[in-house]
């Protein structure tokens, strides 16, 4: 459901194919305001501007978003917010990013390699017990502990395929159809990025841009992203507006939002056309 002359917001512009979808469904009073902080995505998205003057994109994290909707004068308020979490396509098919454990690249895996720490660095200098803690408490890895020994026995590291070999035969115990390293990269990725607190941060932040009846859809790939998300909702709708605190903690207030359908997975005909959307989840909430 799109308002002609809405505004609405993609927090995460990637390579442009929410956006493109957003655009074609506005009429011409309508806007979107769409971020990445990505450095591939900035030309294909000033491009994008260049020919749709309804599409202002900002280089940016969408833990800002606060900062920048401000700047865009929002006196209405959004009348819909997508945040498309996790990697893309062609940022795992890049192997010098270093997300991918089936490519030879630099262990980096930032999302804006212009700033922050690469993985390698971290590896290289920190404790066994913290890197254990993370792939444990980020990744659900139960052989974490194993694995941070064997880091800290073979390091210096420099590239995604040693990281991915060592864990490989570090694992004592290979899950079926999933390479040994997915849950140890997908931990790194969220801890040298911050992922899951810059959800949380974001989440807050888009629900005050809202208007009444405005929307919110958020796509995630993994339990412990759709976790928060669904926390938020259900807090959200119930009347919790302080969601770090127990329930029996918190005071009651009017309810924010309300659960729009149920959540939404991808259809076999999607999964065979991608197969890594299979684990997506999609939720949506209106603001009320």
């Amino acid at each position: 459901m799109t308002e002609e002359n809405g505004i609405y917001l993609d927090g995460t512009f990637g390579r442009g194919g929410h956006s493109r979808e957003i655009l074609s469904r506005l009429g011409a009073k309508g806007r979107l305001i769409a971020l990445d902080q990505d450095p591939a995505a900035i030309p294909i998205a000033q491009q994008l501007a260049e020919q749709d003057p309804r599409l202002n994109f900002y280089d940016d994290n969408f833990v800002n978003i606060k900062a920048i909707c401000e700047r865009c004068d929002l006196q209405q308020g959004l009348s819909g917010a997508l945040l498309d979490l996790g990697v893309s396509s062609p940022q795992l098919d890049e192997a010098e990013r270093g997300f991918s454990f089936h490519q030879s690249g630099p262990l980096d895996m930032r999302m804006d390699p212009r700033q922050g720490q690469p993985v390698a660095d971290w590896l290289n200098q920190t404790s066994q017990q913290q890197i254990a803690q993370v792939l444990w408490e980020l990744g659900e890895e139960r052989y974490a502990k194993r694995i941070a020994t064997a880091i800290i026995a073979r390091r210096p590291l420099s590239t995604t395929q040693q990281l991915a070999k060592l864990i490989g035969e570090t694992v004592p115990r290979k899950e079926k159809d999933k390479h040994p390293a997915t849950r140890s990269f997908l931990a790194l990725r969220l801890f040298i990025n911050q992922e899951l607190s810059v959800l949380e941060t974001a989440l807050k932040e888009v629900l005050a841009l809202l208007r009444r009846g405005g929307r919110l859809v958020v796509i995630s790939f993994h339990s412990l992203e759709d976790r928060i998300v669904k926390r938020f909702i259900r807090d959200q709708a119930r009347g919790y507006g302080a969601t770090e605190m127990p329930h029996w903690a918190q005071v009651q207030a009017t309810p924010a939002l309300k659960l729009v359908g149920k959540p939404i997975r991808p259809s076999a005909e999607e999964i065979d056309r991608n197969p890594r959307a299979r684990s997506a989840i999609m939720r949506v909430a209106e603001k009320i």
